[in-house]
């Protein structure tokens, strides 16, 4: 079968990996002009030189919230070395690594903007890109279609009451690069997910002083000129920022660390999918589209381990291009709803409709035991969680520590 892959981010090459494995023909049609989607870091914002979307959300200095014992995929782990916690850059080298060990780069279309996915008849897929330096438009079908965008293409920002009286900068984590731009300044961020928390610890090195807006139950440890404030009620005057426990500060700068919607900009509205409030419809477990299961999502749950599942995702959905792995539309609909059904009755809203979180181990084992693969092991998950509350509890050092996981059930901290 010829396969449209949509990225050339950790997703998108482990897709190709297992499509080319498979015997399958294989495109990535990949925007910028090398691999390594969200993990390439540049210093421009905004647009680029041929005025197309720039997707990074890298920032000078980032490095990993999780050890890289559980961020290499499994048949290809990160090379051991003494940290365990990785830079941005070698994240990147170790994705070069993976593509070049596997073939990949000659099946990669670097600097190809997807414009358009739609179907066509015989359960094909017409996919529209352009060629940015040379602007040529390219037509063509594909028997299958996997969606390997990432996560981190459209910011989403609140509508605060006030927010058009505020005189200083609004900045959205997303264009964030390096903290020299607030020398000196009042800032206030706003989310304590990763990204809030990390760059609320960046900028408090050059700044007067940070405030963390957040509704997180405890409070993170912090140098003392970082103070931690509730949710924001209102935006009171020029600078003058009100918060809902009553209290007031004077800012300078707002760094929005709100999170990004799924988009997918380029599905035709023929194609059937819809986004409401991060909710992707129809998918058969979050990843493969009802109607028409030649089209397939990786890496739509999150809270999870990335790069495993990414792995784990492609080759169910690969293996499903035999024929004889999936129920029906109407049977994958109903799991599908039953499923969202659960999801309802344990408390989770629209925005976390694919949150695997506490859910993820059973997820990767349903998935394996469905298609009968070999499954993410318990130390992948256990060595995850654990990372996560290091995070939460121990912000300014739990980048030091270091793991060595022994076998698939434990792991040992050796620093």
């Amino acid at each position: 079968m010829r396969v449209a892959i949509i990225g050339a981010g950790a997703a998108g090459l482990s897709s190709a990996r297992h499509a080319i494995a498979n015997g399958h023909e294989c495109d990535v049609l990949e925007l910028a002009p090398q691999l390594g989607g969200t993990w390439v870091y540049t210093d421009e914002v905004g647009t680029d030189r041929y005025g197309y979307p720039i997707y990074s959300a890298m920032y000078q200095g980032l490095r990993t919230n999780l050890p890289k014992e559980v961020m290499g995929y499994p048949d290809f782990p990160i090379p051991e070395q003494e940290k365990s916690y990785l830079t941005q850059a070698e994240i990147l080298n170790f994705l070069n690594l993976y593509a070049d060990n596997f073939n990949l780069r000659p099946h990669i279309k670097f600097n190809h903007h997807v414009m358009d996915v739609r179907p066509v008849e015989c359960n094909k897929w017409l996919i529209t890109s352009i060629n940015k330096p040379t602007k040529e438009e390219i037509k063509d079908v594909y028997d299958a279609v996997m969606i390997c965008n990432g996560h981190y293409n459209e910011p989403t920002t609140p509508d605060l009451p006030g927010q058009e009286l505020f005189r200083g900068r609004q900045n959205h984590s997303h264009q964030y690069r390096s903290p020299e731009s607030y020398m000196g300044q009042r800032v206030l961020v706003i989310g304590a997910g990763p990204s809030g928390l990390d760059l609320a610890l960046h900028i408090s090195a050059v700044a007067s002083y940070v405030v963390l807006s957040h509704h997180l139950k405890e409070q993170i440890e912090y140098p003392s000129n970082v103070i931690q404030k509730p949710d924001v009620r209102r935006i009171r005057g020029g600078e003058e920022i009100e918060f809902v426990d009553g209290s007031c500060c004077r800012f300078d700068s707002i760094l929005y660390c709100t999170g990004y919607k799924y988009s997918f900009p380029f599905l035709h509205e023929s194609c059937g999918i819809t986004v409401s409030e991060n909710h992707i419809e129809p998918l058969y477990k979050h990843m493969i589209y009802t109607d028409r299961p030649t089209m397939c999502f990786i890496g739509i749950p999150f809270n999870v381990c990335a790069f495993q599942m990414f792995d784990l995702q492609a080759r169910y959905f690969i293996k499903g291009l035999g024929g004889r792995l999936l129920p029906s539309s109407d049977m994958m609909r109903v799991h599908m709803e039953n499923d969202m059904q659960a999801r309802w009755a344990r408390g989770y809203t629209k925005r976390q409709a694919h949150l695997m979180g506490p859910d993820q181990k059973a997820y990767y084992d349903d998935l394996a035991s469905d298609a009968d693969l070999e499954t993410i092991p318990n130390v992948i998950v256990k060595l995850r969680d654990e990372s996560v509350k290091k995070l939460y509890n121990n912000l300014l050092y739990f980048r030091e520590n270091r793991y060595k996981i022994l076998d698939e059930n434990n792991f040992v901290q050796v620093h």
